[in-house]
């Protein structure tokens, strides 16, 4: 199974070395960084405020997180799945003496891959921006490790969801607009108070919300206000991953099952 995995997962490595998919992960947070801190520069100091009293030391502090993981969920976006399933291939993996699990393995794998290369470039472009880590060694390995985690999540998620759909056309709005939408309406562009009342509790409780905060934690700051590594922090982020977790594994078993 180790080697079905390695060879399957290298089937889908090696061409994103040559087409749009690598591409994506590189391009992506230089997108998102600039198109996030340079319609922000100006209003940040005014609404928001840095320094050592304000909510961040600087904006390049406050933005990272979230493109941090906006980088990541557009890298574990991809369409191999869905491609597969509808091109026959899934099927004939099932004739195969494979494991129903390699296959879906493999493309997380190469996922993963495009993740770490996203993370990479976004933390660059947080470097350039303004962003550093203020903890030990520990908490950068939790901040790496944590932004993984939940791509690995979402791509496992985008694996199931082209599997079922067979259809590549509909991954890049069904994946896309939803990440976009919870990702404004997130404290990852600006504090919670300059939301309207209403729409509070949603962005208080959302799971981007949650995961920019854990990752502001794990970073640091030189701030008064800066969110400490405490378990009423990291708690939410963990337990929405849990609740990923135990939703898609089922799910995964449901979708593999089916007749093709």
């Amino acid at each position: 199974m180790l080697q079905q995995w390695w060879v399957l997962t290298l089937r889908f490595v090696i061409p994103s070395l040559r087409d749009a998919e690598i591409v994506t992960a590189v391009a992506a947070p230089v997108a998102f960084t600039v198109g996030f801190y340079i319609p922000f520069a100006i209003p940040w100091n005014h609404y928001a405020g840095g320094g050592a009293s304000g909510v961040a030391s600087s904006l390049g502090q406050y933005i990272t997180p979230l493109i941090v993981l906006l980088s990541i969920a557009f890298a574990a976006i991809a369409f191999r799945a869905a491609t597969d399933s509808l091109l026959g291939i899934n099927r004939r993996f099932k004739s195969m003496p494979i494991a129903p699990l390699t296959p879906v393995l493999a493309r997380v794998s190469a996922a993963v891959y495009r993740c770490c290369v996203g993370l990479v470039i976004a933390l660059i472009c947080g470097s350039a921006i303004g962003f550093h880590f203020h903890r030990g060694p520990v908490y950068i390995a939790g901040y790496c490790v944590l932004a993984i985690a939940i791509g690995t999540l979402l791509s496992f998620g985008a694996d199931l969801l082209g599997t079922a759909t067979k259809n590549p056309d509909a991954m890049l709005p069904l994946l896309s607009l939803p990440i976009l939408i919870f990702g404004l309406l997130s404290v990852g562009l600006m504090p919670l108070r300059l939301f309207p009342h209403w729409i509070h509790p949603f962005v208080r409780n959302q799971p981007i919300t949650q995961f920019v905060v854990a990752l502001r934690a794990l970073a640091g700051d030189t701030t008064k206000t800066a969110v400490p590594v405490t378990w009423p922090v990291m708690a939410p982020t963990l337990l929405w991953l849990f609740g990923f977790l135990v939703v898609m594994v089922p799910l995964s078993i449901l979708v593999l099952s089916r007749r093709p």
